[in-house]
């Protein structure tokens, strides 16, 4: 069975992100692959080594440096990569998944896909339904829970008030993994030599033929987040230390 793993190279999250004007950013901060997506990749892993006879590919979308991440993925564990190079980091939700669906399908059948349940940049939290749309496949957000026997797939997602479901699908099927799946395993230094050896095919997009889509959602800006007000340290007898409060709510915050 083909697995496919859809990964996203993304800044660190404790990168300091520096706007460059219109949607360019400092990309010399540190990237590393999307942390909802090692969930994915480890989940395919372990199917690989508890079924045999699978085969796990990592794919993703982005310019030339997200090489990064899928030799990463491929010192996980990964046996392949696939990597459809564009021009530019930020693609919309509907152009990057029938870029991932078209790379997919002309690599190969698929038995199972995974991805994160959202990117840590972006959290458009679109492309696994996006992708089900375009294979015409079940899809399931939000694992924490997976388990496969036969040609079924059984999870449990999270929902709103500490509630889980459980949901069964037949495969081949899409599957959005979240925190608490599994823990991701760390390559080791033999591991990141091995994957030097992979098997890493480069795609263009237009190669792809895949036309612009009509209705997108376009990235306008980026904008630091503003300072927050520095606190305020109020001095005097509890009288005046009110009055000065509510002249600050009033007059400042304007709350009042």
């Amino acid at each position: 069975m083909q697995i496919y793993v859809c990964i996203k190279h993304v800044p660190d999250t404790a990168a300091n992100i520096r706007p460059l004007g219109g949607t360019d950013f400092d990309e010399t901060v540190k990237f590393i692959m999307n942390p909802y997506d090692e969930y994915a990749l480890e989940q395919a892993l372990q199917i690989r080594e508890k079924e045999g006879g699978s085969e796990v590919i990592a794919v993703t979308v982005g310019k030339e440096s997200a090489a990064v991440t899928l030799r990463f993925a491929l010192a996980m564990g990964a046996d392949r990569g696939i990597l459809v190079k564009t021009d530019r980091y930020f693609t919309d939700s509907l152009e990057t998944s029938r870029l991932l669906q078209k790379a997919i399908d002309m690599d190969g059948s698929p038995g199972l896909i995974f991805t994160g349940k959202q990117s840590v940049d972006t959290e458009g939290m679109q492309i696994p339904f996006r992708l089900a749309a375009l294979f015409d496949l079940p899809v399931v957000v939000n694992v924490v829970v997976f388990s496969m026997a036969g040609g079924t797939v059984t999870v449990e997602r999270e929902m709103e008030g500490d509630v889980r479901e459980v949901i069964e699908m037949s495969i081949p099927c899409i599957v959005g993994t979240a925190k608490g799946l599994n823990r991701p395993r760390c390559p080791t230094l033999p591991d990141m030599m091995k994957a030097k050896k992979k098997e890493l095919k480069v795609v263009n997009r237009a190669d792809l033929q895949i036309q612009k889509p009509i209705q997108t959602v376009e990235l306008l800006e980026l904008q630091t987040v503003p300072d927050r007000c520095r606190g305020r340290i109020l001095k005097g007898s509890p009288e005046n230390m009110v009055r000065e409060l509510l002249r600050l709510l009033r007059d400042e915050a304007k709350i009042l």
